[in-house]
């Protein structure tokens, strides 16, 4: 067995480094020392070299003003910068422009400012950091924007006057009129600038200098009514026809129609605000009170009292019989009329019923005797009027026909001069003889006493309370006359005057009954009598008279010359009469109990016969 050798390897020597570590990092040190020299010298080379004078690489909005001074620099930018004097800012309000430059606005370059912070750039703050900045500005370069002084007095001053051709005022629409026609004014939208709010938009587009468009910040105010064109088609509809007013239908005293004109009518038109589901419109509508004031004036001609149904007692069968039906008493009602009215007109209604109130009376033609307590005649009482001319007969027909069928309401004071009203001619009274003050004179009315004297003695004798009674001046033997013509002397004092509206008679129905009067006229037998219905409460008068007492005998004849009348012309004109004092006393009893005791004391004035005469009448001596 051979044995094979193999020669041994010997391990390679490592080589030896170029540098030490001590020597390399002494090569960095003197390497930084070297170039922190060369950068110093270098910064020094610069700040002597560029001293007064602005960094390389630093402009301006662009305008490189790197080695200017600050003069030069300045004089350039102003050149290069003409953004204020040229630009362009559009200011808009819906069609309307207008193109101011930024100048116009207040905007204005400051060259030597902008110049003056260009030259800074790179000397402030600490010295490597100055370093840095010109090294960065060198290198990459450094853009200033340019000095700008925005005036905002200038804009405010610009904007204020494209408000005084932008601003409106609000106006409400209105409308009027101009004889009956209706003249409506538009309303208008009031816009105004906000001027405020416009100058912020100004501010921040300016400091972008560019170009740009700005909408005007515009605030509007609406009017409370825009349009009336409505209320004037209304306004015309209603006047272009009368308006007629009249009564209901059936109304049974038809009166009218009455007529309001167009121009009329547009005299009392009134435009009133109203609020309504649409908003604030105008109402139109007659005005109130005008309208208030033409019924008023028209209302008391439509004014009727109620009136109690006129009745007749049928003594067989004690029934009531209607002579004359109620009158339904009747008034305008002014509200409800003047609503009607405005509501009816404002739909187009031209022919409009004026609303009444209706007012029944309290007796009407169904009411019934039993109701009323008309059951019986309580008294009838009848004076004579024998020789009464033509005149005065017809006098007394007419009064007496005033209470034919009369009711008087149980409590109620009845006044005989409100029942019989004005004694005129028209009214159907004659001239006769009457009593005025001391003398007899012919007047409207003579014998109308003979009326007032029966209802009177009616009244008397039939136990009621009598309220007002007076007594003629002088005695008037018509009042003492009975049947066949003969003279009762008892009946002196029992006579009672009226003289409307100055001298009444009253008395007072104080039973729970109607009192139903009825009054007839025979002038065949020259008698008046008067008749009470009503229910019997057992009442019966005892009277007794003192009969004409202290007699003052008439004095001598009186003659007066009447220049009416012809020569030779004598007329007995005034009646002789006796003055005298009568007292008469009476007792009312109601069931054998005394219910009530009045005196009635009468002073008759002596009367002497008056004769007048013609001029030149001989005097008859005594």
């Amino acid at each position: 067995m051979s044995s094979v050798s193999y020669p041994m390897h010997r391990p390679r020597p490592r080589p030896r480094p170029l540098f030490t570590i001590e020597q390399l990092l002494l090569s960095i040190l003197i390497g930084l020392v070297i170039f922190g020299a060369s950068l110093f010298l270098y910064f020094l080379g610069t700040q002597v070299w560029y001293a007064g004078r602005i960094f390389p690489g630093v402009r301006v909005a662009g305008v490189d003003v790197g080695g200017l001074r600050q003069q030069e620099a300045a004089q350039r930018i102003a050149q290069a910068v003409t953004y204020p004097q040229e630009g362009k800012i559009l200011l808009r309000d819906g069609d309307r422009i207008w193109v101011a430059s930024p100048a116009n606005l207040g905007l204005s370059l400051d060259p030597l400012a902008s110049a003056r912070s260009a030259y800074e750039i790179g000397r402030t703050g600490w010295l490597l950091g100055r370093f840095q900045t010109q090294l960065f500005a060198w290198y990459s370069g450094h853009n200033l924007p340019p000095n700008l002084v925005f005036d905002q007095r200038i804009a405010y001053s610009y904007l204020s006057g494209l408000a005084q051709e932008v601003d409106k005022p609000t106006v409400e629409a209105s409308l009027e009129m101009k004889g009956t026609e209706v003249v409506v004014l538009p309303g208008q939208v009031g816009r105004s600038v906000n001027i405020q709010k416009s100058l912020l938009l100004v501010s921040l587009q300016l400091q972008t200098m560019r170009d740009g468009v700005l909408n005007l910040f515009i605030e509007e105010s609406a009017p409370v009514i825009l349009d009336a064109s409505k209320q004037a088609d209304l306004a015309r509809a209603m006047l272009n026809q009368p308006l007629t007013l009249s009564l209901p239908s059936g109304d049974a005293n038809q009166a009218g129609p009455w007529k309001i004109e167009p121009a009329v009518l547009a005299s009392m038109l009134a435009f009133e605000r109203a609020q309504s589901g649409n908003g604030t419109q105008y109402e139109v509508r007659l005005n109130g009170e005008m309208l208030r004031a033409y019924l008023a004036e028209m209302a008391p001609t439509l004014t009727r009292t109620p009136q109690n149904a006129r009745f007749t007692f049928n003594d067989e069968t004690r029934q009531l019989e209607v002579i004359q039906p109620a009158v339904i008493g009747r008034s305008l009602n002014v509200d409800d009329s003047i609503q009607d009215i405005q509501q009816k007109l404002y739909v187009g209604q031209h022919d409009i019923p004026l609303t009444m109130t209706y007012t029944d009376p309290p007796v009407t033609d169904k009411s019934t005797g039993e109701q009323l307590g008309i059951r019986e005649l309580v008294h009838a009482e009848t004076s004579y009027f024998y020789g009464s001319s033509a005149s005065r007969v017809q006098n007394i027909t007419t009064a007496a026909s005033k209470f034919h069928g009369l009711l008087v309401a149980p409590g109620e004071t009845f006044s005989m001069a409100t029942a019989l009203g004005d004694i005129t001619l028209d009214n159907g009274y004659a001239e006769a003889l009457i009593i005025i003050g001391n003398q007899t004179l012919k007047g409207v009315g003579g014998g109308v006493c003979q009326v007032s004297t029966t209802l009177f003695r009616n009244a008397f004798f039939a136990g009621f309370p009598i309220v007002e009674r007076h007594a003629h001046a002088y005695r008037v033997y018509y009042y003492e006359k009975v049947a066949g013509n003969r003279i009762n002397s008892d009946l002196a004092g029992l006579d009672a005057t009226v003289f409307v509206p100055l001298v009444d008679f009253k008395f007072t129905n104080d039973t729970p009954h109607w009192l139903l009067m009825e009054t007839y006229v025979n002038p065949d037998a020259s008698t008046i009598t008067w008749k009470f219905y009503s229910t019997s409460d057992g009442r019966r008068v005892d009277w007794n008279t003192t009969g004409p007492t202290n007699i003052v005998p008439a004095p001598e004849a009186v003659y007066r010359e009447n220049t009416d009348l012809p020569n030779g012309t004598i007329k007995h004109v005034d009646y002789a009469a006796d003055g005298a004092e009568v007292t008469v006393n009476r007792t009312v009893y109601r069931n054998d109990d005394v219910y009530l005791q009045d005196t009635f004391y009468t002073h008759y004035e002596a009367w002497a016969d008056v004769y007048e005469y013609g001029p030149g009448t001989e005097i008859p001596s005594d």
